[in-house]
């Protein structure tokens, strides 16, 4: 009996140091990543609640895989219990998708113990996506701007803001449209490239000039910051 709990007792505590293992070393390659992400970001702004996920979703993934094991009924099981959560937050950018696909398969790899393959996948990785940074392949900008507003529902007219986008922008995209003042306004945000003549002064206040009901209106751009 003793030494059925001695040998309980020894494999439940080598079961706990790989959990730990793998987490940790998980957490460190998401980490990785993470850096990688913004080092080669090339936009005007990353969400940093977005790298903290891609950091912490390793941790998640391999504490999952270790609960599965090789038990198919608790594989089912999880991805029944997964299933019924709905996950609102869309990726736009593919780039960011795959660096949160990086840090899910570190998870996966640490959990299953394939230590050497997770080392080496990720560190491959992280060199690709720098290789790909410093070459030709992302040196163009196909936007060079934000430009961020708000409004009153009723007092927004789409049209006319197309028309002035049109007229001093190469292309623009909305990005964001979000609720504030108790759904009273909302919240708008572009991605804009100027055309090479046009100027974002001449931008800002033509919008002011024609729908007067813009609030809060600013234009980020990649070399100054023009606010009114």
């Amino acid at each position: 009996m003793s030494d059925f709990l001695t040998a309980n007792l020894a494999s439940s505590s080598l079961s706990s140091l790989r959990v730990i293992f793998s987490a940790a070393l998980a957490f460190i390659l998401s980490v990785s990543i993470g850096l990688t992400y913004i080092k080669t970001f090339r936009g005007l702004s990353y969400s940093r609640n977005f790298v903290q996920a891609v950091m912490l979703s390793s941790i998640v993934t391999a504490m999952v895989i270790h609960a599965i094991g090789d038990s198919v009924a608790i594989g089912i099981g999880t991805l029944g219990a997964l299933s019924i959560i709905r996950f609102r937050t869309n990726l736009k950018d593919p780039r960011d998708i795959i660096f949160l696909f990086a840090a899910l398969a570190a998870g996966i790899t640490c959990g299953i113990g394939a230590y050497f393959m997770a080392f080496v996948g990720i560190m491959l990785f992280d060199i690709a996506a720098f290789v790909l940074y410093f070459s030709q392949v992302s040196k163009a900008s196909y936007f060079d701007g934000i430009l961020r507003f708000n409004i009153s529902p009723e007092e927004l007219d789409i049209q006319k803001m197309s028309e002035i986008l049109k007229k001093y922008c190469k292309v623009f995209a909305l990005i964001t449209l979000k609720e504030i003042a108790v759904g009273e306004r909302l919240e708008y945000a572009y991605h804009i490239k100027m055309k090479p003549k046009k100027t974002s002064e001449e931008l800002i206040n033509e919008l002011k000039a024609e729908i007067p009901a813009m609030n809060n209106v600013s234009l980020l751009l990649q070399e100054t910051t023009v606010e009114l």
